[in-house]
């Protein structure tokens, strides 16, 4: 396990799940989203810790508390041929910033990419949310202006699905 002072990155374990749907809900809290959140310890096990987990989740710790959490799963690049990473979420207490806990999770998930001879690292960022903006570029990230990110969720989901093909 990567050490880096009192820092310690760990991969997450189903005994984490209530752990890690606390961190999510303070995610949420932060983004100002508390009401979207509808998971459960119940959906956390399942997904992420069952027979064909859909994502894969690190544990920060600092002098041994869990102090942040980062959940992503891979992606492909049909351009290139390649897989790569997408991070649904990272998160730091605020108690824990500013004591490079979130650059720890950054390096540890670009050292798998890199280590699974995969080809990139992509992420979404709110665009208010300027503090972890200038973070991101001063790591080297770059925003994709030409891209625009869409959704499909919920009734217009269930409408699309239900048509005959």
């Amino acid at each position: 396990m990567p050490k880096t002072g009192e820092i310690e990155i760990r991969p997450a374990v189903r005994a984490d799940a209530s752990l890690i749907l606390g961190f999510i809900q303070d995610l949420a809290d932060y983004e100002r989203l508390s009401h979207e959140v509808v998971a459960t310890v119940e959906h956390i096990e399942a997904h992420l810790f069952g027979e064909q987990p859909a994502a894969e989740v690190l544990i920060a710790e600092y002098a041994g508390k869990p102090a942040g959490f980062a959940l992503f799963f891979a992606n492909y690049s049909t351009f290139l041929g390649l897989p790569g990473i997408y991070l649904e979420d990272l998160f730091v207490r605020p108690d824990f910033r500013s004591l490079g806990i979130g650059k720890a999770l950054l390096v540890h998930i670009a050292g798998l990419v890199v280590k699974r001879g995969w080809d990139r690292l992509d992420w979404s960022v709110l665009d208010w949310n300027e503090s972890s903006i200038n973070f991101y570029r001063k790591l080297g990230a770059v925003p994709m202006k030409d891209w625009i990110r869409f959704r499909l969720a919920g009734d217009a989901l269930t409408a699309l699905g239900s048509k005959p093909t």
